[in-house]
């Protein structure tokens, strides 16, 4: 009893406190996660050049295999609150050499993890200042946590061979930064946004031209160019879908909005009533947006119904009663 009330405050409470900061880093990526997934708008009341939070949700640097990044995020926090909680749960009296060796093995881990994740996070905070330029409480409440797991684990023991440390450190940081790189090393939103226009590549079944994802940041407050040119078809819906008082919601930085733009082509889009609902962007209509409950970008206003999602061109005739010529030229 006596040694344990000498020990520093930090030391006893070093792994509860470890465990906060994770559960909290578990539940920001775990939101961000699912924002992603379901398509859904992501506000944090700053938008710079970049585009806020929703620029770089929908940004290259955003996606890892396929999947949210914010997904491999969660995970990582969710272990180092299992590392840093799961051996106070253990009794110090009925099994002290198991819980000894299991309080070792984790704190190893704990700093080999907390090492990483700050390696990673301050990579990232880079690339935020310096490709995506714009700022995103989300992401740097997460560099946060990041860097907080990694000075609570380093204070929070009495760690006896610095030396160990110190190399455990540089071995975890050199891996960190040599798979980061190479994560990211087809991704230069730099090059992209020079060339921003996505190519058109036709269906061999129907001579028909799919449209792919942007490439590149976009650029407030217009976003990607509409770079395809509208038929006829495309056109005539356009106009009834204007005189039928349609409306489409969406951001500049959304690319499902600019996928959705570049299905109808530049003539055709132009006719389209749409309204933006990020403040950078052109003419925004952020409190109209608001006010109609827009959750996810695009949503189309037909007939007082929202249809939320990016919709091939046939689609629209039938919600909207077209019935004018139906040669779309493009399709998804």
């Amino acid at each position: 009893m006596r040694r344990r009330r000498s020990l520093p405050w930090i030391y006893r409470w070093s792994r509860p406190l470890i465990g906060a900061v994770a559960i909290a880093g578990t539940v920001l990526t775990a939101f961000l996660t699912v924002k992603k997934l379901t398509g859904a708008t992501l506000e944090c009341g700053i938008n710079s050049a970049g585009g806020g939070c929703g620029g770089v949700l929908n940004s290259p640097y955003a996606e890892v295999f396929g999947l949210p990044l914010s997904l491999f995020g969660c995970l990582a926090y969710i272990s180092m609150a299992a590392f840093a909680l799961v051996p106070l749960a253990i009794s110090y009296d009925k099994q002290k050499n198991r819980k000894k060796q299991l309080e070792s093995l984790t704190w190893w881990l704990l700093l080999a993890g907390s090492i990483a994740m700050a390696v990673f996070s301050g990579y990232l905070m880079y690339i935020l200042a310096t490709e995506l330029k714009t700022v995103c409480p989300y992401c740097i409440g997460s560099a946060a946590f990041s860097l907080s797991l990694l000075v609570l684990t380093i204070t929070g023991r009495d760690w006896e061979d610095i030396g160990q440390i110190l190399f455990t450190a540089a071995i975890v940081a050199l891996l960190t930064i040599v798979v980061t790189l190479g994560i990211y090393a087809n991704v230069n939103p730099s090059i992209a946004q020079a060339d921003s226009s996505p190519s058109e590549v036709v269906d061999p079944q129907d001579g028909k031209i799919v449209i792919p994802e942007p490439m590149g940041a976009p650029t407030p407050p217009k976003g990607w160019e509409i770079t395809t040119v509208s038929g006829e078809a495309e056109i005539a819906l356009a106009n009834h879908l204007k005189s039928t008082d349609v409306k489409m919601y969406g951001a500049f930085w959304c690319p499902h909005c600019y996928q959705q733009k570049e299905l109808f082509g530049k003539e055709a889009f132009a006719e389209i009533d749409y309204v933006e609902c990020d403040p950078q962007g052109k003419n925004p209509q952020r409190d109209t947006c608001i006010a109609k409950g827009i959750q996810s970008f695009p949503t189309w206003e037909i007939d007082g119904q929202l249809y939320p999602g990016t919709k091939e061109l046939d689609e629209f005739a039938k919600l909207s009663k077209y019935e004018g010529e139906k040669n779309f030229k493009y399709k998804l």
